[in-house]
């Protein structure tokens, strides 16, 4: 199977929509199929990605007004170029609100089928950032998730909020966790001493920090006696969380086996982002043996079993995080096994197994196509 993969972000983007774009690729080709990548390009001066596993075609682009770190993709006849010349039998929309708008149209007017991924709660941005413009954001996802042929939606919640805002043909698809990478043995205790060195137990939050990810509900957990907070990240929030979380150490972005040895060396994870259509961290802190906090809203729903595998709050409240986080920090045995059943919870989550429901989900859209066609 030939497939363009259109996506408005990719490594060495560091985010949910470049990571599952990457795995995606990664898996067609493990799989004996012919990905072709379409992505904004990186900021002047990034060297091309080592890890990409398939030709990526890189569209110009600029930096979003007041959070560089986003690219957007310029309009460009690249994009189109590299449908025609790929000849691909399904078009890809990972996370479709630029880029992927362009290539639903250029699919659509070469009368190629097109899957779009939903990943990003833009709905909820708007509110964040706009103050306004939630309806309006509704109307930009229906319009653009109602031209594909299947709309995947990452967890339960997303794909309510999807039916109940007019996209027809959604599916659940959720995201892979690399259980090799993220272990409980990558543990690391001269990487704890160094963290804690008075022997606290660690609580470790993982994400970018932007407004949206409300970081700084963990200013409580700063307060409490023996627990050192742990921040891994980075983004436009990073001064004022210095001054809101005092005595957290923030670590900058780490990716790889370092952040796999971070994740594993936590004692308790917690995610603060009311607006998560999935929540990856949350999935990599589970297959590092380790419990987590998150709200209970979005993606977390489907990957925390509340009082099982970790604590689900309510969003915005940092008095419940605070509670949550020193009920389990004060409770080893609880925290052990949580932890335990965490990592049991997500081992059949493998990107292997998410990626071939993606391929299945590929070739029914391709049978309704072709039923289509001979009727």
């Amino acid at each position: 199977m030939r497939v363009v993969i259109v996506t408005e972000s990719f490594p060495p983007d560091v985010n949910g929509v470049a990571h599952c774009a990457l795995q995606t690729a990664r898996h067609l080709v493990d799989r004996g199929h012919h990905p072709l990548v379409v992505a904004p390009a990186p900021a002047p001066g990034t060297g091309p990605d080592p890890d990409a596993p398939c030709q990526v075609v890189r569209v110009p682009s600029l930096p979003l007004p007041g959070y560089p770190q986003v690219r957007v993709a310029l309009p460009s006849r690249r994009l189109a170029a590299a449908l025609v010349a790929h000849r691909p039998d399904v078009v890809h929309l990972a996370g479709p609100f630029v880029l992927g708008v362009r290539g639903m149209a250029a699919a659509a007017r070469l009368g190629i089928p097109a899957v779009a991924v939903y990943q990003t709660d833009l709905a909820g941005y708007a509110r964040i950032y706009m103050g306004a413009g939630e309806a309006a954001a509704w109307r930009r996802i229906r319009s653009v998730h109602a031209a594909a042929d299947r709309t995947l939606a990452p967890s339960s919640a997303a794909r309510s909020d999807l039916e109940e805002h007019g996209v027809p043909r959604v599916a659940l698809w959720p995201r892979g966790v690399d259980t090799v990478r993220f272990r409980p043995d990558r543990r690391d205790e001269a990487l704890r001493r160094a963290l804690a060195p008075h022997g606290e137990r660690i609580v470790g939050y993982v994400g970018r920090l932007a407004p949206e990810k409300h970081v700084e509900l963990l200013s409580g957990v700063c307060g409490l006696p023996g627990v050192r907070l742990v921040v891994v990240g980075d983004g436009p929030s990073r001064g004022q969380l210095a001054e809101a979380l005092p005595g957290a150490v923030f670590l900058g972005r780490r990716t790889g086996g370092e952040l796999a040895r971070i994740f594993a060396s936590l004692d308790l994870f917690v995610h603060t982002g009311p607006y998560e259509t999935f929540c990856q961290t949350v999935q990599e802190a589970m297959a590092s043996g380790v419990p987590v906090v998150a709200p209970a809203a979005g993606g977390p729903l489907d990957l925390v079993a509340h009082g099982r595998t970790g604590l689900l709050v309510p969003p915005h409240d940092a008095t419940a995080v605070r509670e949550a986080v020193h009920a389990l920090t004060g409770d080893p045995a609880r925290r052990a096994a949580y932890g335990a059943a965490a990592r049991a919870s997500v081992e059949g989550r493998t990107w292997a197994a998410v990626g071939d429901q993606l391929i299945d989900h590929y070739d029914q859209v391709l049978a309704a196509r072709r039923t289509v066609v001979a009727a």
